[in-house]
């Protein structure tokens, strides 16, 4: 399960991070990026009643998605999340327990990292993905700089990532992105403008395929 749920996480290449404004809102965001290809979706613990968004949206698609869980700061998060239909899950932030807490899923788990040594120590406590957050403070030559002393990174830059810059990053050797904001601008969802969603959606697609096909490893 973990192994096939990594396996198409690096496929897809992008998840949609989505801190929604309500529950309602947070699901018609959902429709509007998988409408427009964008089958990884995380929905943070910041979003009202997270966990039963995870749960009418394991109902609706169930594997059609790429299905996950965001901004895990609590031990007993990453349980509940699972339990509600998660196949992923993400922290902001290292913290062993916290990290043990997330890896004893069973589910990929991807922990939040800045500096080498945090890096390194979210891997040895059982990170599949390093999450590179904020990757707006460092860009995608840091990247390429961490796979230098650490060639078998999963890196996985959130924060800062956008439709013009999406190329460098993969070019760096990003397993994959997180897109949040600027793939799925609040304002938009809360306008109704779902229909700009799907649009945005279909373009980043575009943009990471081409990106991936320049740079299949």
């Amino acid at each position: 399960m973990k192994k096939t749920t990594l396996q198409r996480i690096k496929e897809e290449g992008l998840l949609a991070v989505l801190r929604g404004p309500s529950e309602e809102i947070t699901l018609k965001m959902v429709d509007a990026l998988v409408s427009g290809g964008v089958i990884g979706i995380e929905i943070t613990f910041t979003t009202p009643n997270a966990l039963s968004v995870i749960e009418a949206l394991s109902i609706k698609y169930a594997d059609r998605i790429i299905l996950g869980v965001g901004t895990v700061t609590e031990e007993t998060q990453a349980a509940d999340a699972k339990n509600a239909g998660a196949m992923f899950v993400v922290s902001p932030h290292t913290e062993e327990r916290l990290l043990n807490s997330m890896v004893k899923t069973g589910l990929p788990a991807m922990s939040g990292a800045l500096t080498p040594s945090e890096v390194v120590f979210a891997q040895k406590n059982g990170a599949d993905i390093v999450k590179i957050f904020p990757g707006s403070l460092v860009g995608p030559s840091y990247i390429k700089a961490l796979r230098g002393p650490y060639p078998d990174l999963r890196a996985m830059p959130t924060g800062g990532v956008n439709k013009a810059n999406i190329k460098d990053w993969f070019a760096a050797g990003a397993f994959a992105v997180g897109a949040g904001s600027n793939l799925c601008p609040k304002g938009w969802a809360l306008e109704g403008k779902f229909s700009q969603i799907t649009e945005n959606a279909k373009e980043y697609i575009e943009i990471v395929k081409d990106a991936r096909l320049v740079h299949q490893h």
